[in-house]
């Protein structure tokens, strides 16, 4: 009997262990050869494969930084959470579409028509709703592959859950429990959403709260000199909260400016404020890029680790914003070349900062994002 336990308990335990060692034995596995590519197409073809099938087995991004007991996190439903897979989604989709649209890529649009049937309904909803507002990016990428408007109710159903997270200053919170915080992470998830759905649908309240939603963030959330965001504020006592130059904040900032941009038509009232908005962030991205190509986690420390997440972002921004003053070419080639040396061989973009904890606590875990594979595809001319 004794026995029998013994081997019990050896048995639970190597296979707990394995939860923990076999991942970490698979990062250090794939990085052998990492970098080592040395022709762009053959790289890019790389990234593609791999955003491809990740689009439809989108790998699960971990909630907390936890390498040991990985198990019990597991367990518990702690490991991963679908709010976090929905941005990860929504960056594949905008990047794939970008492919697709650019070489007529039918195996693209085979795997963007299985997503879409596997994530709205007949009826044109979701067949999974999201509860949190992250899902606007999601529903935004959707919006730009479904131009028949198919799935509308799962868009009408988004416009609802934004409106529920309203507050008193008539701008956008990123949760109901967090109702008197402003994020920069708001700015990415519905700005571009609220835009795009307004213009379709004739609702210009949505267009409206966009750029309030961009407007007060700007004035209330942004170091002014270099122009770069905090994690958020607070709507009562207008204080910033969390840093200056957090990478990804900079990150969600720059795609809900840029997207939010270039839906506006041109003949937009506000458009042209927008535009000076760009400009200045432009400025600052392009002074705060290392040597390497790279943007820290923190763009402000030039001793801090790179982060591909908001190397891929900076990459898309200056290759597509596009004004006289700048001239953005070679940052994008230094951006996309430090890429490059950090793709595995089977073509995923690696040391992306995981995902953060709250405001201030941030992720010391840097591996393979699908975000960040998304905006690598994106930002290829």
């Amino acid at each position: 009997m004794i026995s029998y336990l013994i081997a019990t308990f050896i048995v639970l335990m190597i296979i707990v262990a394995s939860f923990d060692v076999v991942p970490i034995f698979r990062d250090w596995l794939s990085r052998i050869g990492i970098g080592r590519f040395t022709d762009r197409n053959q790289w890019k073809d790389k990234l593609l494969k791999k955003g491809k099938v990740w689009l439809n087995k989108t790998p699960k991004m971990k909630v907390t930084d936890q390498t040991r007991l990985v198990i019990l996190d597991k367990l518990r439903g702690n490991y991963s959470k679908s709010t976090i897979q929905h941005w990860q989604e929504a960056a594949l989709i905008l990047g794939l579409l970008k492919e697709m649209n650019n070489n007529q890529d039918n195996s693209v649009q085979r795997e963007l028509n299985q997503f879409i049937l596997r994530t709205f309904n007949t009826s044109g909803d979701w067949k999974k709703r999201p509860i949190h507002i992250d899902g606007a990016m999601l529903a935004y990428a959707a919006m730009k592959y479904d131009s028949e408007g198919k799935y509308k109710k799962a868009y009408d159903y988004m416009w609802t859950l934004i409106k529920d997270h309203i507050g008193e200053d008539q701008t956008v919170g990123y949760r109901k429990s967090m109702i008197d915080y402003r994020y920069v992470d708001t700015i990415g998830f519905i700005c571009p959403f609220l835009v795009c759905y307004g213009l379709r649908y004739g609702k210009a309240e949505c267009i409206q709260l966009a750029v309030r939603q961009i407007k007060e963030f700007s004035h209330y959330g942004m170091l002014q000199k270099p122009f770069l965001p905090c994690h958020a504020y607070q709507i009562s006592s207008k204080l910033p909260m969390g840093i200056y130059g957090w990478g990804r904040g900079l990150a969600w900032y720059a795609i809900g400016l840029l997207d939010t941009w270039l839906e506006l038509p041109n003949d937009y009232s506000e458009k042209k404020e927008i535009g000076e908005l760009l400009e200045r962030l432009a400025t600052s991205c392009k002074d705060l890029q290392k040597q390497d190509g790279s943007w820290g986690w923190v763009v402000t420390r030039s001793e801090a680790r790179a982060d591909s997440s908001v190397t891929a972002v900076m990459a898309w921004f200056l290759a597509n914003y596009h004004s006289g003053s700048h001239h953005t070419d070679h940052q994008v080639k230094k951006a996309l070349a430090y890429l490059q040396a950090v793709t595995r061989k089977n073509g995923e973009v690696d040391f992306s900062q995981g995902d953060t904890k709250d405001i201030g606590v941030y992720s010391q875990l840097f591996n393979v994002m699908p975000f960040t594979q998304g905006f690598t595809i994106r930002a290829q001319s």
